[in-house]
């Protein structure tokens, strides 16, 4: 696994939908964002508990295509969820994760995040879609690009 900083120039816009299990995503589904507070302690140790780092569920979306939202559509755009603009640590492997997988992945961000001096953010973004022909799993951790540890 690859993990990079990635800057993120547009949101990546999704629909709400009701949440379901995160670590449960079925191939042909579609593409997901789900979106994970981190436990307030666990978020920045080098050595994190792996059963209490990712806390609960914020939201889950599904996406909302290039024509969902059209720029005459302000308010519509307002109540929709994102992937916001920014900078991240970021990595991902091309085919469905288990959670436990999921789980791994994010300590590795967490690890090369800490390890480079960056500050992450308490939020986790968990991102499924299909590419080139396969699926995707990739995780998304915010970086506060102005700080240093």
């Amino acid at each position: 696994m690859e993990i990079h900083a990635l800057k993120l120039m547009s949101p990546l816009l999704y629909v709400q939908r009701e949440k379901d299990d995160p670590f449960a995503y079925l191939e042909g589904s579609g593409e997901k964002l789900y979106c994970f507070s981190l436990d307030e302690k666990e978020a920045m140790d080098f050595e994190p508990d792996r059963d209490r780092l990712i806390g609960p569920l914020i939201f889950c979306g599904v996406a909302a295509g290039d024509a969902a939202i059209k720029p005459s559509e302000e308010k519509e755009r307002e109540s929709m969820l994102s992937l916001p603009a920014g900078e991240y640590i970021f990595a991902q492997e091309r085919e469905v994760l288990s959670g436990e997988d999921i789980v791994n992945m994010a300590v590795e961000i967490q690890m090369e995040a800490l390890w480079q001096r960056l500050v992450p953010g308490k939020t986790l973004y968990l991102r499924y879609l299909f590419e080139d022909g396969r699926s995707v799993t990739q995780l998304f951790r915010p970086i506060d690009a102005g700080r240093a540890r």
